[in-house]
């Protein structure tokens, strides 16, 4: 039977799977008691066009504006953002709460009104609360405009005529249409007030930004579709240490490699612009602790240092378990087991304890060298060579890979005093003391000879 207007449905609040009944589980996301009741209404008016050409056009013919991305004024949310804002792009920014979102982007706005007007749609905060945070921050109000009121019908009037070019809206959860019967936050909401502000935004050119909850998982709240829909994702995280950061997991204009860094004190959120040396340990003189090794990471256009710390203790349960959250388990198992098939190390009765220093999680494959010379380091109570840095991807048969970018990484190391390094041998000379092997054990030799 056709549904009709007035019936009920019932929406994952993940995904957005429609089903008649109830369903424990979601067939298509597999999420837990996700699914929500709501009416089913009578189709509405689509999305307007984003182009205002009624025929096709040829790709050569369109005019691009020169201005088309333009500076935001905050130097690390440019760098993830691929360069700068692009007219007429929608982002989408999730993060815990207080982390600081809504400080972010008044910092954005207040950069931003130099060259642009800005608008600030609040639907969680009233005016004077907004302004009080903006006092706080030492920002300059005079051309920073706010709008209290979420409801799609009244944006789609005000946003036009406030002819503001950049528009923050906080937050994606507190939108709501007077054409859907369920409440604010709830599925078609989300979905629907999003897809007509995206196509708006599009059509008058504006740089639109979404803040968005996350839930308990880490994940921004709400269906998938709202991220498909955008054009950049960007995640707002806190490190251990207290930094911030931000990592794009999308971007149609630009690398999602990128991360940005922000301390945050009173005063707001501060870029890190050198942030080469921030996950190292300062130490005293004197041989590093056995269990640590330092290796340099690349992160998009820039790369840092990073101090990767192991810990071997007997197994108390009689097997041996992995506590690692800052490198993915399965990747420290892997490399555990390539020492004890190569090199004759025994981790099979030991607890192994992995961290990263600084509290950064570490993705990227050169750091896997790093990481068995750390576990070597732990397991027989040899402290590494203060001086020396090491990257490499570890294969299963035990040999040592190339990684890209070793005269980037090499050169901040070098920066901040490291003499040597260790790499694989198929890696070109650079200007530190470049020691090469071909395989772990290789490498681990060239270990007790610099000793």
């Amino acid at each position: 039977m056709a549904k009709r207007s007035g019936d009920l449905q019932f929406v994952c609040s993940h995904c957005g799977r429609t089903e008649s009944k109830w369903l424990g589980r979601c067939p298509d996301c597999g999420s837990w008691n996700s699914f929500e009741e709501e009416l089913i209404i009578a189709p509405t008016k689509g999305a307007q066009p984003l182009s205002t050409d009624e025929e096709p056009v040829s790709l050569e013919n369109v005019v691009v504006d020169p201005q088309f991305r333009y500076a935001s004024g905050i130097s690390e949310l440019d760098r993830v953002l691929g360069g700068g804002v692009m007219k007429g792009s929608s982002v989408l920014i999730g993060g815990e709460p207080g982390i600081g979102k809504s400080t972010l982007m008044l910092q954005l706005l207040q950069s931003a009104q130099r060259t642009s007007k800005v608008l600030y749609v609040s639907g969680e905060e009233s005016p004077s609360q907004v302004k009080m945070r903006a006092q706080r921050l030492g920002l300059h109000l005079g051309k920073i405009n706010i709008f209290c009121d979420t409801r799609l019908e009244v944006l789609e009037k005000v946003l036009p005529s406030s002819k503001a070019t950049l528009i923050v809206i906080d937050s994606l959860q507190t939108l709501s249409s007077d054409t859907l019967p369920s409440p604010a936050g709830s599925v078609n909401q989300i979905r629907h007030c999003s897809n007509a502000l995206v196509s708006l935004a599009k059509r008058l050119g504006i740089s639109l930004f979404f803040v968005a909850h996350v839930t308990k998982e880490g994940t921004i709240a709400g269906p998938k579709v709202i991220e498909h829909l955008v054009d950049t994702v960007l995640y707002f995280d806190q490190l251990p240490s207290g930094i911030r950061l931000i990592r794009a997991a999308k971007n149609r204009f630009g690398s999602v490699d990128e991360i940005g860094l922000f301390s945050m004190d009173e005063k707001g959120l501060h870029p890190v612009a050198n942030p080469a040396s921030f996950f190292l340990s300062d130490r005293a003189e004197g041989p590093l602790p056995p269990g640590v090794a330092y290796s340099a990471v690349a992160e998009g256009t820039r790369s840092f240092l990073v101090e990767v710390q192991a810990l071997t203790v007997p197994a108390k349960s009689g097997f041996s378990r992995i506590y690692s959250d800052r490198i993915d388990s399965a990747r420290v198992t892997r490399v555990a087991a390539v020492l004890e098939r190569h090199a004759g190390l025994r981790f099979s009765d030991q607890d192994l304890y992995v961290n990263v220093g600084g509290g950064m999680k570490v993705g990227e494959v050169a750091i896997e060298l790093a990481l068995a010379l750390a576990l070597y380091s732990a397991l027989t109570q040899t402290s590494l060579p203060k001086d020396l840095v090491s990257f490499g991807e570890l294969s299963l048969s035990g040999e040592i890979r190339p990684v890209g970018f070793i005269q980037r990484r090499e050169k901040t190391a070098k920066e901040l005093g490291f003499t040597r390094s260790l790499v694989s041998k198929a890696s070109k000379q650079s200007s530190l003391t470049q020691y090469g092997a071909r395989t772990i054990r290789e490498a681990l030799n060239a270990i007790q000879e610099m000793h």
